[in-house]
């Protein structure tokens, strides 16, 4: 297991300093703002903690409202907004110097059975092991894109990409943590698919990029120490933002989960 990985899962065992109110610390080689996935983790463990075992999320929607501090523990405050028969809502608060960073509406859902059906998952397969460069499993996921090659071309290229991933560890198997560590990671490689289209007319540095909102929704049960694929596209960009969308395939080719993600790509300067 990464250091990147330990760190990870240690931060997602948040200290409860109140009914409803966690402390939720950061990784210690952060220096700029933080990462969006990790405050939406963070988020929705604290959220789990207050719902009852037998209730799993099935959707969640966030806003990333300021950048995050990473010097400054963040305080999470839970709201019980309904427990049903079937369902639990709970609304959530991350905070830091009082001011408020990001909002999550959560969803959790009793298991019930019924109609089912799925989107197909790519004709494509993992990497093979031998191909995979030691310096990929520094992180906390292993991520490997299809076509690889062709994405680094700063020439235009069709605003959809293929990624595989897999933590650099084994995990306990805990499905909260293992929902939670899928939402840290489905917060990669989205605003990059949207720029996409428009390589080679823009500096990165002339560039500013962050993530504005983002929803999820769980279908079904999943293993996050095996390979899963994030399959991406982006519909459109305009007004300085970018949308798009994600499904995420187990490698077997059941699809176990999809987000939409809406970001800001402003150009600044000339661009060229």
């Amino acid at each position: 297991m990464s250091d990147k990985l330990t760190e990870l899962l240690a931060l997602l065992d948040l200290e409860q300093i109140d009914e409803g109110i966690f402390r939720a610390t950061h990784p210690k080689s952060r220096i700029k703002r933080l990462f969006g996935g990790q405050i939406m983790a963070q988020a929705l463990m604290a959220a789990i903690r207050t719902v009852d075992a037998e209730r799993s999320a099935h959707s969640l929607h966030g806003y990333f409202l300021r950048p995050g501090d990473p010097s400054t523990a963040a305080i999470i405050r839970v709201e019980r907004t309904r427990d049903g028969g079937s369902f639990s809502t709970r609304r959530v608060l991350v905070t830091q110097r009082g001011e408020t960073i990001f909002s999550m509406d959560a969803s959790f859902q009793e298991h019930q059975s019924g109609l089912s059906h799925q989107l197909s998952m790519p004709d494509l397969s993992p990497p093979p092991a031998a191909k995979i460069p030691p310096a990929l499993m520094d992180g906390v996921f292993v991520t490997w894109r299809h076509e690889f090659r062709r994405l680094q071309s700063q020439t235009p290229q069709p605003p959809e990409q293929f990624v595989w991933f897999k933590v650099t560890g084994k995990v306990p198997m805990l499905p909260a943590l293992h929902t939670c560590l899928l939402v840290y990671e489905s917060d990669t490689a989205l605003l990059g698919t949207a720029r996409l289209p428009h390589r080679g007319r823009y500096h990165r540095d002339h560039m500013q990029v962050a993530s504005l909102d983002h929803a999820m929704w769980f279908h079904r049960s999943f293993d996050i120490n095996q390979w899963l694929l994030y399959a991406i596209d982006s519909p459109s960009t305009s007004a300085a933002r970018g949308f798009t969308r994600g499904n995420i395939f187990s490698e077997d080719g059941t699809l176990i989960a999809s987000t939409v993600q809406e970001g800001l790509i402003r150009v600044s300067g000339s661009g060229s």
